[in-house]
């Protein structure tokens, strides 16, 4: 089974290409550009440079959220032509799970992803990792960081990873003092959404891009000023 993968939820853009749950090859980019202007011609190097076309993808995963609300709709447009056009189903996956599965290994239990969603507020989430399993513990959601934070148990060790630490970094340490623990690792998730999607797309759940729907948990700008709710 092969996989494209995709993730614009945050200026930390990539694509990966799975078979199965190998990566055969990523191209992961933080710049000026907007995903618009790179989502495709990273597509078209990817495949080119492995010989393969979009009619030899099985599936396609896709990080739908939480994040920028721009970088998602570019995404899902991306993604439904390519189910559209292939009949092919995708895989929508979180972007703070794949950003929790770049934490596990057998020392970690609590990880916190943690992703900056502006206005004073962030999309957060607290998983335990039981082996290769993630059991969410606070629920994944847009929270003010005091709210989020207090639920935090203060008395256990986490692991922190997300834009969010930048932005809040000092806050946690208020909360957890030296159980707070900082990842360092990159913050492309694209290989993530692929192996969350290899195990999506192989047991059945995909979904076609009529069904394909973003994960928001907080009205866009534009639903503000509409009044428009949005189920995410």
């Amino acid at each position: 089974m092969k996989i494209l993968a995709l993730d614009t939820t945050t200026l930390s853009g990539s694509v990966a290409l799975l078979e199965k749950a190998r990566l055969l090859a990523e191209i992961n980019l933080d710049s000026s550009l907007t995903h618009s202007e790179r989502l495709l011609a990273s597509i078209d190097f990817l495949l080119q440079t492995n010989k393969l076309s979009l009619k030899d993808m099985d599936g396609f995963a896709l990080a739908s959220g939480p994040g920028s609300f721009t970088g998602i709709r570019i995404g899902l447009s991306t993604v439904k032509s390519f189910s559209f056009a292939s009949g092919k189903l995708i895989a929508p996956v979180s972007s703070l799970k794949a950003l929790a599965l770049k934490l596990i290994r057998p020392q970690v239990r609590l990880l916190c992803p943690m992703i900056d969603a502006k206005k004073g507020e962030i999309y957060a989430a607290l998983f335990e990792s039981t082996g290769t399993l993630l059991k969410e513990i606070i629920p994944q959601g847009v929270y003010t960081p005091d709210r989020f934070f207090s639920l935090l148990p203060s008395h256990r060790v986490i692991y922190f990873i997300g834009n969010g630490i930048a932005v809040y970094k000092n806050r946690i340490l208020d909360y957890l003092k030296d159980k707070a623990k900082f990842s360092s690792r990159s913050l492309f998730i694209a290989h993530e959404v692929g192996l969350l999607g290899f195990e999506l797309l192989e047991t059945g759940s995909g979904v076609s891009y009529q069904e394909l729907e973003p994960i928001y948990f907080r009205k866009s700008q534009a639903e503000e000023k509409s009044g428009k709710g949005h189920a995410g």
